[in-house]
């Protein structure tokens, strides 16, 4: 059976690669790794294939920035050729990135099976160019895993046939818990404690107000605790407009981007994480490590409900409120939701294999 994985941004390298694993150990299959260039920066994107243990694509479809129609548009013009010239058995698409919704939708018109990894996930905020690519793929996709409850019945609710659904778990928690053992903090003047710090979302980062109105509370708040910031070059791009002063290295520390090992150092020994990442939600809910997301919703609600996070939004007096707590003692550490220990791809692999992955007729190519 051919299987071709379809990813565009780093986010989605953490979530093939265990997949790509999980099937690699069954035998009969065939899979083919496509990249279509969506966010690919070659200092940034190596790092992660090294350390993730991914094969080089073999595919690559070049698209490269642009708006969220002309990016679609190529990806999808290029992926048809590349995916009609394979002729999968499935295409598994991850996340919520533009480079899913285009693979999805040009399968669907050709009648190619979808799997969507990570399905179900809503904000319920259509603001989010994120949330109207899950809407679509998982109306598309033939298959949809979940990676908790909550995924399920937001499907279920949008009309969503309960045999095209499966909760599978988290398989960015597989890719964390079999490569954690490796993760190494980065050669920096780390304090302890230290708080991490990641800000990338244009909501934050792209109105200068907004990002001027959290830098200055977070310059505030390390005169108790060093923050650590790997500062994405976007973000760079926009503090650099805003001519702050930053305090020394030793109370606030701006570093380069790191590796996945490295982020998954500093997230396991810091006193707490500020962000506006999706993954680091659940990343810190994983280690329980309490997480302070600088967002007025999430996907992700079950790292609420049941672990490490809280939701921040814009709230300034919150953020330094919730801070003291942290530090204090006093942080949420939650728990580990069900399902979320490591074995999410070993799910996939043996639903897609194992007979229990069924595409309606209609939804077969001719």
């Amino acid at each position: 059976m051919h299987f071709l994985h379809v990813v565009g941004a780093r986010p989605n390298f953490m979530k093939v690669a265990p997949v790509l694993r999980a099937l690699a150990a069954r035998p009969g299959v065939v899979q083919t790794l496509l990249h279509t260039g969506q966010h690919y920066d070659a200092n940034m994107s190596d790092i992660f294939f090294e350390q993730l243990g991914l094969p080089r694509p073999e595919i690559s479809l070049g698209v490269g920035s642009g708006s969220h129609a002309q990016q679609t548009a190529q990806i999808m013009a290029r992926f048809e050729e590349a995916v009609l010239a394979r002729s999968p058995d499935w295409v598994l698409v991850y996340g919520d990135v533009n480079s899913t919704v285009a693979a999805a939708l040009v399968c669907a018109k050709l009648r190619i099976p979808v799997a969507h990894v990570e399905a179900g996930l809503r904000s319920f905020d259509r603001d989010m160019p994120e949330e109207l690519n899950r809407l679509v793929t998982d109306q598309l996709s033939d298959l949809l895993l979940t990676p908790s409850a909550d995924g399920d019945e937001n499907l279920r609710r949008e009309g969503i046939p309960a045999a095209r659904i499966r909760c599978v778990g988290n398989v960015m928690i597989d890719t964390l818990v079999r490569l954690l053992p490796q993760a190494r903090l980065p050669d920096a003047a780390l304090s302890s404690p230290f708080a991490l710090v990641t800000l990338h979302r244009p909501s934050n980062v792209d109105e200068p107000e907004t990002l001027r109105s959290i830098l200055e509370t977070l310059i505030e708040l390390s005169a108790d605790c060093q923050m650590v910031f790997p500062v994405h070059p976007r973000t760079r791009r926009r503090i650099a407009d805003l001519g702050l002063t930053f305090p020394s290295p030793r109370q606030f520390l701006l570093l380069e981007p790191v590796g996945y090992l490295e982020c998954l150092a500093l997230q396991r020994s810091a006193l707490t994480v500020i962000t506006d990442s999706g993954g680091i939600q659940e990343e810190s809910t994983y280690l329980g490590v309490p997480c302070l997301t600088l967002r007025e919703n999430t996907e992700r609600p079950v790292t609420i409900t049941h672990g490490s996070n809280q939701l921040i939004g814009t709230d300034m007096d919150l953020l330094q409120h919730e801070f003291r707590k942290v530090l204090n003692g006093q942080g949420k550490r939650g728990r580990r939701p069900p399902l979320w220990e490591g074995r999410a791809s070993e799910r996939i692999a043996e639903i897609l294999l194992g007979g229990d992955a069924v595409v309606a007729p209609e939804r077969r190519a001719a």
